[in-house]
C-alpha cells in the first residue's frame, strides 16, 4: 500500500482528535477563575471559596433533581456530581499544597471540616432517595458512592491535619500570612 498525503493527513488528523483534552468543561465559572487567582497565596480565603463553589455544586444538583424541565435526571445528576467531585478535589489539593507550605490552615480547615459534615449528610440523603425507588440512580450510583467514600477520607484527614496543625501552632512552626503581602495582588 502506498502511503499518500491524504491518508497522512487523516492520520495526523485521528491522531490530534484521538489525543484532544478531557472535553468535559472546567465546573469553575471564569469569575470563580479569578476569585480564585486573586487569593493564591491567601490559604484562608482560598479555602473558603473552595467550600462555597462546591457548595453551589450541591445546590445546582438539588436543582436538576427538582427540575420537571430535566428529561434525563439521572445523567443531570452524574454531570452535577462529577463538578461536586472536581472541586471537592481541588479543594483537597489546595489543603494539601498549603499544608505542605506550613501555611496555618486552622481556622481554614475548621470551615473544611463543617463543610465535608455538611456535604456527606446532604450526599447521604441523595443515596437514601435514589434507594428508597422514589428516584433512579442510573447513570450516578457508582460516582455517589466514589463521592461518598472520597467524603469520608477527606473528613478524617482534614481532623487529622487539623490536630497536626494545632501541635505545630503550640511549637510555633506554622508560618501566618503576611498582613503586608495579602494587601498586594
Amino acid at each position: 500500500m502506498k502511503i499518500t498525503p491524504t491518508i497522512v493527513s487523516a492520520i495526523v488528523v485521528l491522531t490530534a482528535w484521538s489525543m484532544r483534552a478531557d472535553p468535559r468543561r472546567d465546573p469553575l465559572t471564569p469569575p470563580e477563575v479569578d476569585q480564585l487567582r486573586d487569593t493564591a497565596q491567601e490559604p484562608e480565603q482560598r479555602l473558603k471559596l473552595y467550600v462555597k463553589f462546591t457548595r453551589a455544586r450541591l445546590e445546582t444538583l438539588d436543582k436538576a433533581r427538582n427540575d420537571p424541565q430535566v428529561t434525563d435526571r439521572g445523567q443531570a445528576i452524574h454531570d452535577r456530581l462529577q463538578d461536586f467531585l472536581d472541586l471537592f478535589d481541588e479543594l483537597n489539593d489546595n489543603v494539601d499544597t498549603f499544608a505542605d507550605r506550613r501555611a496555618d490552615l486552622r481556622k481554614a480547615l475548621k470551615t473544611v471540616i463543617e463543610a465535608d459534615t455538611e456535604f456527606g449528610a446532604r450526599l447521604r440523603a441523595l443515596k437514601d432517595q435514589a434507594g428508597s425507588g422514589k428516584e433512579t440512580a442510573r447513570g450516578y450510583d457508582f460516582l455517589l458512592t466514589n463521592a461518598l467514600e472520597t467524603l469520608a477520607s477527606s473528613a478524617q484527614d482534614h481532623r487529622k491535619l487539623l490536630a497536626e496543625q494545632e501541635e505545630l501552632a503550640k511549637q510555633k512552626k506554622l508560618i501566618k500570612p503576611d498582613p503586608a503581602q495579602q494587601g498586594r495582588r
